[in-house]
């Protein structure tokens, strides 16, 4: 697993370009934040994380299946990478931040990620 990147991956990177694009500024992984966050926009307090489908548990998608060799290891790490999430979302909400949480499925159209994060950042809440 130390092969598995947590920055600088292709999901996130086309968050980065398509966020740059919209003419957003940011800051990236503020570790004062809980979760460290893949992208900080401080004077709007919001943040976005881009999340794997399988790392963090994407109900619903292909993506996430469990591996068939080591099923009760593989559970129990992804399940507390889970529970993680939402204990990092609960500590943002509770500090004033506002989050979006971006699957790595929804970046292969760039058309849709915009809209996404567009809505997200330009909401007045």
């Amino acid at each position: 697993m130390s092969l598995v990147k947590g920055k600088g991956t292709k999901p996130e990177l086309a968050v980065r370009r398509v966020t740059y694009a919209l003419g957003y500024r940011y800051r990236l992984h503020k570790r004062e934040l809980p979760g460290r966050p893949d992208l900080v926009f401080a004077r709007l307090k919001k943040v976005i994380f881009v999340h794997g489908c399988f790392w963090h548990r994407h109900s619903g998608c292909p993506r996430c299946r469990l591996p068939k060799t080591r099923k009760h290891f593989w559970g129990m790490k992804l399940e507390g990478n889970r529970l993680r999430d939402l204990k990092n979302q609960r500590l943002l909400r509770e500090q004033g931040w506002s989050f979006l949480l971006i699957w790595e499925c929804q970046t292969e159209d760039a058309t849709v990620l915009e809209g996404i994060i567009r809505s997200f950042l330009e909401d007045g809440t």
